[in-house]
């Protein structure tokens, strides 16, 4: 296969211990190219190693406690160039593996969870928010360690109801990923007896870089007044210029502006402030969530391994999926799998880029069974039936 990236790296136990590990885990990171269109600024540019360095960070941390228990953990990096065949590349990683970390698209990820040869693994779905990816399109091989979409917009809409804030509107790009977080937001209104007063499309194609200050006011006029502004701007294209330009002087958050996000710079407490420095120092550049989501992601299976020394699928996931599994993930509280759809709770910060401002769920947001299902699908609502 040509025009992509292998690498690996690879642990053995020492001080003393038997170069022979007892247990040994072999994971491969599999990113699929997903061309992206362009966007009104590159200020922002995506780093190339986004979700490998978490990756990494998370293989680091396997290796600090497997050293003392005799766990050999390696970790295979396969990033693929526009035009490399995918399948193939799945194909070749599960037959060394039957553990991947996915970066790929939502179709991609079916996919590949659809292989034959993927049948008895375990999948992470490390970049896709994606609701049908944990509803009725749910693949029982496949893991969500980032959460969905609307795990952060529930974050969001907690947020409005505590703040009191009732009179929303939302202006959406045209996106697929603005349209996804867009109805994501509609849903989450709902689910918490709020809704908007007004919507509109972003159809702008001039260059807002100059004409900001004098077409949004207009833009916005209409949409009367509010006590906060939506934006569903996933691929961060107009949204940096609505800040400031909107006719009414009001608050913004969605995709900017006030955001809520599965892990950023602001976070501090619980630890966090440790993992960022050492990702920091490593990597010359910030965590972000989907390098969170791949840490999330090997350190799940090095959490497993740990605790049932076992490296077989069925056995790891198993524990990963019973009332006993527990990831400390530097956010508060210890982080569990549902077990209706294999989607990894957490809690989401709600943050802007200075601060963290809340983290939910929010105090007051009750649930019989556990305050984090308040946040995305909760069972009753799941249409995922491969996990039953």
């Amino acid at each position: 296969m040509k025009n992509f990236t292998q690498y690996s790296v690879l642990f053995c136990t020492c001080f003393g211990m038997s170069a022979q590990a007892e247990v040994a885990l072999d994971v491969t990171y599999l990113s699929v190219f997903e061309a992206q269109p362009p966007t009104l600024s590159n200020l922002d540019a995506e780093p190339v190693d986004i979700g490998v360095a978490g990756a990494l960070t998370g293989l680091d941390d396997n290796i600090t406690t497997g050293r003392f228990l005799g766990h050999n953990y390696a970790l295979n990096v396969v990033q693929l160039d526009d035009g490399d065949d995918a399948i193939a590349a799945a194909k070749t990683a599960l037959a060394a593996s039957p553990y991947l970390i996915l970066d790929a698209p939502p179709a991609m990820l079916l996919a590949i969870a659809d292989l034959p040869e993927a049948a008895d693994a375990i999948l992470f779905n490390t970049s896709s928010g994606d609701l049908d990816l944990r509803d009725s399109a749910c693949r029982a091989n496949l893991l969500h360690t980032l959460p969905s979409d609307k795990m952060r917009t529930d974050a969001l809409a907690q947020f409005f109801l505590t703040r009191r804030w009732d009179d929303l509107v939302m202006i959406t790009g045209r996106h697929p990923q603005d349209v996804s977080y867009a109805e994501a937001m509609r849903s989450s209104l709902i689910k918490f007896g709020l809704e908007l007063s007004s919507e509109k499309t972003w159809e702008f194609d001039a260059d807002m870089r100059r004409a900001a200050s004098q077409e949004i006011p207009l833009f916005t006029q209409d949409l009367g007044d509010y006590d906060v502004m939506i934006l569903a701007d996933e691929l961060h294209d107009f949204g940096r210029y609505v800040l400031y330009n909107t006719w009414e002087a009001r608050p913004v958050a969605g995709s900017e502006g006030l955001t809520a996000v599965t892990w950023s710079p602001v976070i501090e407490q619980w630890g966090a402030a440790q993992l960022q420095s050492r990702f920091e120092v490593k990597n010359a550049r910030d965590m972000t969530s989907q390098d969170y989501a791949a840490w999330a992601a090997i350190r799940t299976l090095g959490e497993a391994v740990t605790r049932t020394n076992a490296a077989d699928p069925a056995t790891l996931r198993d524990y990963i999926l019973s009332p006993e599994f527990e990831l400390a993930g530097f956010k508060g509280r210890p982080l569990t799998f549902r077990s209706w759809n294999g989607q990894l709770r957490q809690p989401i910060a709600i943050a802007h880029p200075r601060a963290l401002v809340a983290q939910a769920p929010l105090d007051g947001f009750l649930h019989q069974v556990n305050e984090l299902d308040t946040l995305g699908l909760d069972q009753p609502e799941s249409n995922c039936e491969v996990f039953q």
